[in-house]
């Protein structure tokens, strides 16, 4: 379970046999969320308070090319 980064205490990650399309699996405290990077749409959420999707989301936003490199160096596209 590859980790990108850790902010505030979530960490932001990826399952080491994802799939596309490119997309973040963010951890904390026993919950989890899933977002596509592409027009940053939730998934799935397991958990988390609104207040706290907000803050997730404009991370994603701050942070959407280095997950994809991320996301591209390891599964080399």
């Amino acid at each position: 379970m590859p980790t990108i980064f850790i902010f505030f205490g979530f960490r932001f990650m990826f399952y080491s046999d994802d799939h596309e399309p490119i997309h973040v699996h963010v951890l904390k405290d026993g919950h989890e969320a899933k977002y596509n990077i592409e027009n940053i749409k939730l998934v799935y959420n397991h958990g988390f308070k609104k207040h706290e999707l907000k803050l997730v989301e404009s991370i994603i936003e701050e942070n959407i090319e280095v997950i994809s490199e991320r996301w591209n160096n390891y599964f080399q596209k």
